[in-house]
């Protein structure tokens, strides 16, 4: 049995989730971002019991078949922008399309009518919160950034990072106080 699961978007939701999964007794076969498979049907105990233990950490099981649409589509633009070592050098749509095997217009239409944005803007939030903390580890120079989040160019990287920070790359990284958002609120 599938369950689907809002806001789970670490390795550290994945742990929580199976802590809560042996506490109810059940096995999985999976835990992955935002899906969990499970051998056994649940009760209607057994799922308010999850749904519980879920809320304590901030996680939420899902019902709504729009909503788990749209929480597949935010998990497939976490893990390529924050989990892969180089985002796919595809066409976006086209990558989204084919993992989540749906068309992409009706993808997008949802997301943008459940989310208030674009999926193309959620994808640029995540991209300069990547560019934000790869700035900081100070591993990479603006150039291998641009390269590896996949940017035309550093100017063109530059640009969206000022348009959503308000910030230029270099004055971000001078800051004193660093201002990063957690994954699960970007798009919020």
């Amino acid at each position: 049995m599938k369950l689907f699961i809002k806001y789970m978007v670490s390795t550290r939701c994945k742990m929580v989730v199976k802590e809560e999964l042996k506490k109810i007794g059940l096995h999985f076969v999976f835990v992955d971002l935002g899906e969990v498979e499970i051998m056994e049907d649940l009760s209607d105990d057994q799922r308010a019991l999850l749904r519980k233990g879920l809320l304590n950490s901030g996680l939420e099981l899902m019902e709504d078949k729009k909503a788990i649409l749209i929480e597949k589509i935010k998990n497939v633009i976490i893990e390529m922008v924050h989990y892969s070592e180089d985002i796919p050098k595809v066409n976006y749509s086209d990558f989204i399309s084919e993992k989540l095997n749906h068309d992409y217009t009706y993808l997008s239409n949802i997301f943008s009518e459940v989310k208030g944005m674009t999926i193309q803007q959620f994808i640029i939030n995540h991209k300069i919160e990547r560019a934000k903390e790869l700035l900081l580890y100070d591993e990479y120079n603006l150039t291998e950034i641009s390269y590896k989040l996949n940017y035309s160019s550093v100017a063109h990287l530059s640009n969206q990072f000022k348009k959503v920070t308000g910030l230029t790359p270099s004055h971000f990284k001078k800051l004193k106080e660093k201002r990063r958002n957690p994954i699960e609120e970007i798009g919020d």
